[in-house]
């Protein structure tokens, strides 16, 4: 029973490390890979076998070849982890987690006994810790794909045709989760209803 705020929010996140070019769906077929959450179910339905692995455990993982690939973080973060030793060839964009969200979470009996004055504490300082950390996550970014750049990692798009396979794939998912999860479902079409309302500003007001 808890008090929930969003008290963090991370950039896009790279799609994943791999020893060799993924140029087609036949070339996912077999994988072991690192990967978490919904995603994996994805990367399942390409013929992927997924495993749930601690991020201080991956690096060994794959210098033992218990994986072939791995996915983890944004660039920064996977260069401080050094995948790009064993893996060189990273794919973009992260389909599977644009954004990340961290949330606070509060005892309720705690929340409840705060005065307005702490809430508000509360509150405007995870506000701006939101901001601070998006605008200070994309900031390092940059620099961290040149630095991985010159440890000789390749940067690779997504083909449309593997990510329209996803997307497939994701949708597939999401009627899975949807028939097994009265809250996914709520909190699916929720989803969808603000980005049919946002589409239209989406495509209008900002330069492609």
């Amino acid at each position: 029973n808890v008090h929930s705020i969003p008290c963090g929010i991370i950039p896009p996140e790279g799609s994943g490390w791999f020893r060799n070019p993924i140029e087609n769906l036949e070339d996912l077929q077999g994988l072991k890979m690192r990967f978490y959450g919904l995603g994996a179910k994805v990367m399942e339905k390409l013929g992927v076998s997924t495993q749930l692995i601690g991020g201080g455990e991956i690096f060994q993982a794959l210098q033992l070849g218990t994986i072939d690939a791995t996915e983890f973080s944004m660039p920064v973060m996977d260069l401080t982890y050094g995948f790009y030793q064993i893996a060189k060839h990273y794919y973009m964009p992260g389909w599977h987690q644009q954004s990340t969200m961290n949330d606070l979470l509060i005892s309720m009996d705690i929340w409840n006994g705060m005065d307005d004055t702490q809430k508000a504490i509360m509150e405007h300082a995870c506000e701006a810790t939101q901001l601070w950390q998006f605008a200070n996550g994309e900031a390092l970014q940059g620099p961290a794909l040149k630095e991985l750049e010159g440890h000789g990692v390749e940067f690779h798009m997504w083909s449309p045709e593997i990510l329209e396979a996803m997307r497939t794939a994701w949708l597939e998912v999401v009627e899975e989760e949807k028939a097994n999860s009265e809250m996914f479902a709520k909190i699916w079409d929720s989803l969808s209803a603000f980005r049919a309302d946002y589409e239209r500003w989406g495509d209008m007001g900002y330069l492609k």
